[in-house]
């Protein structure tokens, strides 16, 4: 799947769609959802152009994998559910439901979430 550089995620890069920021540094730019799913809901998202977490897994230096995965840390600890316990999510593909092809991550919590999928 190509790279659409005019997705909202990439102008949102860009500046040219403004985000209420929760992070940022060379790699990463972290920013609250603007329909929150929960009292704490942000998306971390590395500044490079990939589309899924494969992409980014195949292609992203390890700088770049590396600050990602420090700041989705970072911003569950400074959002204050570290120690409370939240979840992460990145949707990949269509039978995920992935709405938007620029690889992201969703950070929940500051409520009990409960069961991602029924038992079986």
């Amino acid at each position: 799947m190509a790279y659409d550089r005019n997705n909202v995620f990439a102008r949102i890069v860009r500046g040219e769609i403004p985000c209420q920021k929760v992070y940022e540094d060379e790699h990463v730019l972290a920013f609250n959802d603007i329909r929150p799913q929960a009292p704490v809901h942000v998306l971390v998202i590395p500044k490079g152009e990939y589309v899924s977490f494969d992409d980014f897994a195949a292609e992203a230096s390890a700088a770049e994998q590396t600050a990602f995965l420090k700041a989705v840390a970072r911003v569950a600890r400074e959002s204050g559910v570290a120690e409370s316990g939240y979840r992460i999510l990145a949707n990949h593909g269509p039978d995920a439901s992935q709405e938007v092809l620029h690889f992201h991550v969703h950070i929940f919590g500051g409520k009990r979430l409960g069961r991602m999928l029924p038992r079986e």
